[in-house]
């Protein structure tokens, strides 16, 4: 990758940007930093093909700086200004290549310009904001030429919708699995409550890799939608579009987020200050400073004389999407089985218990024997080195180590002859060490060449595995040097970015560069496919 200068002092050398986003970032930063005459720090040439690359001619070929799961959506579409329509759509996503739409971020963007899919609310990890932004988008399809819009060849959109017509490969079409059983990895003495998901896939169409992701179809928890039924003034067994209304809530809708179209709708059943306060939280505001932790049973406790018939209240709620976990397992290591490693979630807002739909129905409402609709979603650029006797480097804290015990144990199952390096982290060592027999036999008999833990509680000062990285800079440069392969999995917002500067740092300190040669070296090795990502 070419080195692009940018403006100094604007944007720090050590800030953990690809030299695309960096010159960009720079030259947007420097309007502001301008002196009264109007003159700016200009852009190199390379830093201007970057960032106008498609703003003109209607080209946009070239690099998506945009496509970081680190970027906030402001920042992506900062990046994205002046490219064609598809283009600002896919910024609007949460670049996450999940898969939870049916597509990845591009051709998810793709389809949307093509018209070949209408829905704008399925960037589950986007949540309500891309929802917004990308309707705000949809507004332009009608009023931009084709020629701008710049929407893809039909082939394109072919071969991601042939892909969703396997069994068991998309959300659209899943397949069936059945659950068998759970155990809780942390001790005694914990904050979290984390769980080992056991699933039986034999008798199914189901097949994954070790770095892919599993779709898994929740239903709410009984007890919330008894009380939505209540706060509705309806009975359970209300018809709405062919069942119950106590089944359209259990398994068709979701409850959290609430989505503009129930602000709407309520603002159109009540009057005065309640109305105009509806129609300010469907606009995107915040009258009340609350809006963040609303879900649609705290709507209709906050809207009391709001009463929706069932029927319009079921249309207008989204539909209930499926999650998405990082597999746990390997297929070559436990044939006909899958497992998950997931944390139960549960929040209290004012007096009232929270509840993760999907973590708490694996954790404790489904009962082994249950089949459940399920997908696969294939990873999109996070797998193992073609050659086994690659070195691996994985930082996996928390539920972030899942698709590091599959890789472990895939290497295992092949007998691959490179080296392996886990960094794992989490509050205490005492009862958040997860796998730990499984972790300190792989150490014993060679399999894990290196097991680096950093633990959050158990001094005075926090801890975690950017510091061990940091502790580790020289090893860990000998590795990288030998051509080793590095991943993360975890926190997006913060955990990866603080492993990313940690990297930049170990990069400029024992491999002898300067901070923006170390930047280029980490934006080189992303692009390589030699730093991988399962972020979220």
């Amino acid at each position: 990758m070419t080195h692009m200068s940018s403006p100094p002092f604007l944007i720090p050398p050590s800030a953990p940007f690809t030299p695309e986003q960096r010159a960009w970032l720079s030259g947007f930063f420097a309007g502001f930093a301008a002196p009264d005459d109007g003159s700016v720090t200009p852009l190199s040439p390379e830093a201007n093909a970057a960032v106008l690359g498609g703003a003109s001619g209607g080209g946009d070929d070239g690099e998506a700086p945009w496509h970081d799961q680190t970027l906030t959506l402001e920042a992506r579409m900062q990046l994205a200004q002046g490219r064609p329509l598809r283009r600002r759509m896919m910024a609007a996503m949460a670049q996450q290549d999940c898969g939870q739409c049916g597509y990845n971020c591009e051709t998810y963007a793709d389809v949307l310009v093509a018209k070949k899919e209408t829905r704008l609310n399925l960037c589950a990890p986007g949540g309500k904001n891309t929802a917004r932004m990308l309707k705000a988008l949809a507004a332009e399809l009608d009023e931009t030429p084709p020629a701008l819009a710049a929407a893809p060849a039909e082939p394109a959109i072919a071969a991601e919708t042939a892909i969703a017509s396997a069994p068991g490969r998309t959300r659209d079409n899943p397949a069936g699995a059945t659950f068998l059983s759970r155990r809780r990895l942390n001790k005694e003495g914990s904050e979290k409550d984390t769980w080992h998901i056991e699933f039986d896939i034999g008798a199914s169409e189901v097949t994954y890799a070790v770095g892919d992701s599993f779709g898994v179809f929740p239903k709410n928890d009984l007890g919330l939608v008894d009380q939505i039924i209540a706060m509705l003034g309806a009975s359970h067994v209300t018809p709405v579009n062919n069942k119950t209304l106590r089944d359209a809530l259990l398994n068709d809708v979701s409850l959290c987020p609430v989505p503009d179209a129930l602000f709407e709708l309520i603002s159109f059943i009540t009057g005065g200050a309640q109305r105009e306060k509806a129609r300010l939280l469907a606009q995107g505001g915040d009258p009340d400073g609350d809006a963040a932790t609303l879900d649609v049973l705290a709507v209709l406790q906050k809207f009391p004389n709001a009463r929706p018939h069932p029927e319009a209240f079921i249309e207008a709620l989204e539909p209930l999407q499926p999650r998405l976990y990082s597999i746990s397992s390997s297929p070559k290591a436990s044939p006909g089985r899958l497992s998950l490693t997931v944390d139960a979630v549960r929040y209290v807002i004012g007096k009232r218990k929270r509840l993760g739909v999907a973590s708490t129905f694996l954790a404790e409402r489904i009962a082994p024997g249950d089949r459940i609709p399920v997908y696969v979603q294939p990873a999109h650029g996070f797998s193992l080195p073609d050659d086994p006797a690659t070195p691996i480097i994985m930082i996996g804290p928390g539920t972030g180590v899942a698709p590091f015990r599959a890789f472990l144990q895939e290497r295992a199952a092949t007998q691959a002859s490179g080296k392996n390096w886990l960094f794992f982290g989490h509050q205490r060592s005492a009862c958040d060490f997860f796998y730990a027999e499984e972790f300190e036999t792989m150490k014993a008999t060679g399999l894990l060449t290196r097991l680096s833990l950093a633990w959050s509680r158990d001094g005075g000062e926090k801890f975690y595995v950017q510091d061990r990285m940091s502790q580790a800079g020289r090893e860990l440069w000998a590795w990288l040097a030998e051509g080793a392969h590095f991943y993360v999995c975890g926190d997006a917002q913060r955990m990866a970015k603080d492993v990313e500067r940690a990297l930049v740092d170990v990069v400029a300190e024992f491999g002898a560069r300067g901070a923006d040669e170390a930047v280029t070296f980490v934006a080189q090795q992303k692009k390589s496919g030699r730093y991988q990502q399962d972020v979220y």
